[in-house]
Formats: structure tokens, C-alpha cells, sequence
């Protein structure tokens, strides 16, 4: 999707302080940090929401999820949260599925 920020991250025409990155998902410190610790782990391919997933999405949000607690660990975080917002009610600002690794110290209140 061309006018999606997260697919310009994942194509290099934006640049991103990246952590960890494979063929399928990319993860990356947020510009703006909700902790000590906040990195976004998105799928390189374009959906919009948690609710845009399919059936042919299994095996990718299968990975995507057993990858988040290795993307952790090689932060060096023990104990860690796992943000998934959905949908502009659910406080999701960036219409590109990822979700938040947050560890450390919470700077912000997060949206309820």
C-alpha cells in the first residue's frame, strides 16, 4: 500500500532503528516510546488491522507471534507486554497490523 508508513519502513524508503528482520516481519524501536523498551514488530505484508486477518494469514501470524518473545529476549527483557490495538476504537493509529513489545518502566498511560 503505497501511502502506508509501515510498508515504506519495510521497503527502506523510510528509515527505522531496526532490531531484529527476516523475510516476513521487521521490528523496530518506536519514534515515540511508551517505556524504556518499545519496539514495533510488523509483517512486511500489508493488513491493515487484526481483523483484516485470514485463514491464508495462519502460518504468518503463527510465526509472527512465536517471533515476539525471541525479539524480546534479544532485548534482554525477562518480563515484557504485548499490545495489539484494533480499529480506531481500539486506539490504533497506524492502519498497518504490528504489535508493541513494551518492557521497562511505562512512560505513558496506555489506552484502556
Amino acid at each position: 500500500m503505497s501511502s502506508c508508513i509501515f510498508c515504506k519502513i519495510t521497503t527502506g524508503e523510510i528509515s527505522c532503528n531496526k532490531v531484529y528482520e527476516d523475510d516476513s516481519f521487521l521490528a523496530f524501536h518506536d519514534i515515540n516510546p511508551a517505556a524504556d523498551i518499545h519496539v514495533l514488530v510488523i509483517p512486511k505484508k500489508h493488513i491493515a488491522s487484526l481483523n483484516e486477518l485470514s485463514i491464508q494469514d495462519q502460518e504468518l501470524m503463527g510465526n509472527f507471534m512465536l517471533g515476539i518473545p525471541k525479539i524480546a529476549k534479544n532485548l534482554g527483557l525477562k518480563g515484557f507486554k504485548t499490545v495489539i490495538n484494533t480499529g480506531k476504537e481500539g486506539g490504533q493509529m497506524i492502519f498497518h497490523f504490528h504489535a508493541h513489545i513494551l518492557g521497562g518502566k511505562i512512560r505513558m498511560k496506555l489506552p484502556e
